[in-house]
C-alpha cells in the first residue's frame, strides 16, 4: 500500500486494501493526489473510518459513518437541517480534531465562539445539540468513552422566553385588512382557527375536507428541500389527525374551494410560499395596526384562544398533534391574568363563615 506516480496524469495514486461492510476483502485503487502525503493522509483516514477507529478525524466520522447512517432514520428536512448546522457551524471549528481528542475544554472554547456571535439562545441550543448528538452516537456505537458536550455544560435555551400571539380581537382586524387577497384571507384562516402548521396548511387538498363531517384531515407536510417541494409525513407521529372544524370556516373554506377552476381531488388548494405569507402578514399588519407576529405565531395564537375557552392541555395536544402535553403547556405563561382568576378563586375557597 505504496504511493506511486500515476504514468497517465503524472499525479499520485495509492494502491490498498480493505475490508468490506461484508466482510469481504477488497483491492481498489485511488488516484489524482497533487503529492505523495496528501495520497498516503488519504488512505489512513480511509481505514480509520472503515475500521471505525476513533482516531480519525472528525469531519471523516460525521461525513462517512453518523449521517450515511442517519439517512435512513430521520426524515429528509429533518437530516437536511441538522446536516447544515453541522457543516456551518460544527465542522468549521472540529473538523481536523480526531474525534478521540475532543475535550471538554475544547467543546467550552467552541461554546464561547458561538456566544461572542451573538446567536438567539434557542438557536445555540439547537446548534449545541447537534453536537451533542454526534458524540452520543460514538459513545453508543463505536466506544467512545465520554460525550465531552456533557461535560462541558449546554448553552441556549429550548425555548423562547416569550410567545407572541395575538387576541381574537387582533386577528379580526389582521384578517379584515387581508380581505382583498381570497387566498392569503382564507389561508389565515386556517392558520387561526385551525392551529395547523405552515407545512400542513400548503399540503392541504381538496379531498383533505369532509363537509358533511365538518372536518379536515391532517396527513402530509409540504417542505421546501432543495428548490424543490417535497410532501412528507407531519412532524410528529400524533401529527396525523382529523380537526373538527367550526361552522363558518366550513362554509368559508367550501366556497374558496369552489372558487378554484377544475379543482381535482388531489390538487393542493394554497399553492403559495412562505414568503408569500411573510408578505401578507407584514401588509396586514401595517394597515391594520396591530403587532407585527411571525406566522407560526398564529398556532399560538389558536392555542391561546382555546384555553381561553376552557379547554385542556390534553384536549389542546390532541387538535394540534403535539407529541406530548408538556409542549402544550408551555402555553400556560402567556396568561397572567388566570393567576389573578385562581387567587380569587382560592381566596373564595378559604374563606370561613363564622
Amino acid at each position: 500500500m505504496r504511493a506511486e506516480r500515476d504514468k497517465v496524469s503524472g499525479k499520485w495514486l495509492i494502491q490498498y486494501r480493505y475490508t468490506d461492510n461484508q466482510g469481504n476483502r477488497r483491492k481498489s485503487t485511488k488516484r489524482g493526489f497533487e503529492t505523495k502525503r496528501d495520497a498516503e493522509n488519504w488512505l489512513r483516514e480511509f481505514l480509520h473510518t472503515k475500521q471505525g477507529d476513533l482516531n480519525m478525524k472528525f469531519e471523516s466520522f460525521v461525513n462517512d459513518i453518523y449521517y450515511p447512517d442517519m439517512e435512513h432514520r430521520l426524515k429528509l428536512n429533518t437530516l437536511k437541517t441538522k446536516m447544515y448546522v453541522t457543516k456551518d457551524k460544527i465542522l468549521p471549528y472540529f473538523g481536523n480534531f480526531k474525534i478521540s481528542d475532543v475535550t471538554t475544554a475544547s467543546v467550552r472554547k467552541w461554546q464561547a465562539s458561538l456566544l461572542a456571535k451573538g446567536y438567539s439562545p434557542t438557536y445555540l441550543r439547537k446548534i449545541h445539540t447537534e453536537l451533542t448528538a454526534i458524540f452520543n452516537y460514538a459513545m453508543k456505537h463505536y466506544d467512545l468513552k465520554k460525550n465531552p458536550c456533557r461535560q462541558a455544560g449546554s448553552i441556549g435555551k429550548k425555548h423562547a422566553d416569550e410567545m407572541q400571539f395575538w387576541t381574537l380581537e387582533e386577528y379580526q382586524r389582521f384578517s379584515y385588512a387581508i380581505m382583498d387577497k381570497p387566498v392569503a384571507f382564507f389561508a389565515y384562516q386556517m392558520l387561526f382557527w385551525g392551529g395547523l402548521r405552515i407545512g400542513e396548511l400548503t399540503a392541504l387538498t381538496v379531498q383533505d375536507f369532509s363537509f358533511s363531517k365538518g372536518t379536515v384531515t391532517i396527513s402530509k407536510s409540504l417542505q421546501r428541500i432543495e428548490r424543490k417541494n417535497v410532501i412528507t409525513e407531519p412532524k410528529t407521529p400524533k401529527g396525523k389527525r382529523i380537526i373538527a372544524l367550526p361552522q363558518f370556516l366550513c362554509e368559508e373554506m367550501q366556497e374558496y374551494i369552489n372558487m378554484l377552476y377544475n379543482a381535482e381531488p388531489t390538487d393542493r388548494i394554497f399553492q403559495i410560499t412562505k414568503s408569500f405569507l411573510h408578505h401578507e402578514m407584514d401588509r396586514g399588519s401595517k394597515e391594520s395596526g396591530v403587532k407585527r407576529i411571525r406566522v407560526h405565531d398564529l398556532r399560538h395564537s389558536h392555542v391561546s384562544h382555546l384555553i381561553q375557552l376552557g379547554f385542556n392541555a390534553v384536549e389542546i395536544a390532541d387538535r394540534l398533534g403535539h407529541s406530548g402535553i408538556d409542549i402544550t403547556l408551555r402555553y400556560a405563561h402567556m396568561f397572567p391574568t388566570k393567576q389573578v382568576e385562581m387567587a380569587e378563586r382560592l381566596n373564595k375557597e378559604g374563606i370561613i363563615d363564622v
